[in-house]
């Protein structure tokens, strides 16, 4: 098993955003006018492969799984070396 991953408390937001999105796509009944959403769902997607964080070409497949993971179970506890502003 490697160490385990560190991910920026930024890319961890765009995957919550993208999680909840989703999530309210999911709900809506159909013919709900949901075009808003679905741009949104895209526009976020992109923004999640392009992160800098993902500029390893491998950084994705081996860490997708863990983020989609972190951003379900993050606290808003400051990171290491952080201090409370």
């Amino acid at each position: 098993m490697g160490p385990p991953f560190r991910f920026p408390e930024d890319l961890i937001t765009l995957q919550k955003a993208w999680q909840q999105t989703y999530l309210e796509l999911a709900r809506s009944p159909a013919g709900a006018g949901t075009t808003a959403l679905r741009r949104r769902l895209i526009a976020l997607s992109g923004e999640l492969c392009t992160h800098p964080y993902w500029a390893a070409s491998t950084a994705w497949r081996a860490g997708g799984v863990e983020l989609r993971h972190a951003a379900r179970t993050h606290t808003c506890a400051p990171a290491e070396g952080e201090g409370a502003a």
